[in-house]
C-alpha cells in the first residue's frame, strides 16, 4: 500500500510538474494585485484537484461512454506524457504547455492545462481502481500532490528568486527525463497488454 501511494504520488508530481510550472504561475500572476494572488493560487489548485478527482472516480464510465479500451487510453496517455517530457527536456519558447493568454487567470491556463492537462487526466483515468482500498490510496496521493501544489505556488516568486532560472531549468529537465522513462514504461505496458489480446 505504501509503495502504491509513493509511486502514484511521484507519477502525479511528475505529470503535473509543479516546479516546472513555477515560471508560468509567476508570469500569469505578475500583473495581479498582491492581496489576490494567494486566493487565485488556492482557487486554481482546487479546480484542478476536483477535476482530477472526478476523472479518477468516473474514469471507467467515461471510457465506456466513448467506447474506449483501457489499453488505448494507456497507450494514448503514454504518447502524450512522452511529448510533454520531451518539451520539458528540450524547452520550447512557448513553454511546455504552449502559449498562454494575458489577463487574470481563471481556470485557463493554470488549473487547465498547467495542472489538470491531457497527460494528468489520462493518468488519473488509468488510476481508476476496482478495490476501495486502492482507490483511497490514489485519492490520498492526489491530495498529497495538491498540498505540494499549494506549497510550491504560494511561494513561487520567492522560489524562483532564490533558486534562479538555471536551477529551475535543470530541475525541470531532470523531471522530464524521469517522466520520459515512465512514459516509455507505460507505452510498453500498453503494447504488451494489446499483444496479449490478439
Amino acid at each position: 500500500m505504501t509503495q502504491s501511494f509513493f509511486s502514484t504520488f511521484i507519477l502525479l508530481i511528475l505529470v503535473t510538474d509543479p516546479f516546472g510550472n513555477v515560471p508560468l504561475f509567476a508570469a500569469a500572476l505578475k500583473d495581479t494585485p498582491l492581496e489576490r494572488r494567494n486566493r487565485i493560487v488556492i482557487r486554481e489548485c482546487a479546480i484542478a484537484f476536483v477535476l482530477l478527482l472526478v476523472f479518477m472516480f468516473f474514469g471507467k464510465h467515461f471510457l465506456e461512454a466513448l467506447h474506449l479500451s483501457p489499453i488505448a487510453l494507456r497507450i494514448g496517455g503514454a504518447v502524450i506524457l512522452l511529448m510533454i517530457a520531451i518539451r520539458m527536456i528540450f524547452p520550447h519558447p512557448d513553454g511546455v504547455l504552449g502559449r498562454s493568454e494575458g489577463g487574470e487567470p481563471f481556470i485557463v491556463p493554470l488549473a487547465i492545462p498547467a495542472l489538470a492537462g491531457p497527460s494528468a487526466l489520462a493518468t488519473v483515468l488509468l488510476l481508476s481502481a476496482t478495490s476501495f482500498t486502492e482507490t483511497m490510496v490514489h485519492v490520498a496521493a492526489l491530495a498529497a500532490v495538491g498540498i505540494v501544489w499549494l506549497a510550491v505556488f504560494l511561494s513561487a516568486e520567492k522560489l524562483q528568486q532564490k533558486l534562479g532560472p538555471q536551477v529551475m531549468t535543470a530541475f525541470e529537465r531532470l523531471m522530464g527525463l524521469i517522466l520520459t522513462a515512465m512514459a516509455v514504461e507505460m507505452l510498453l505496458g500498453g503494447i504488451r497488454e494489446f499483444v496479449q489480446t490478439l
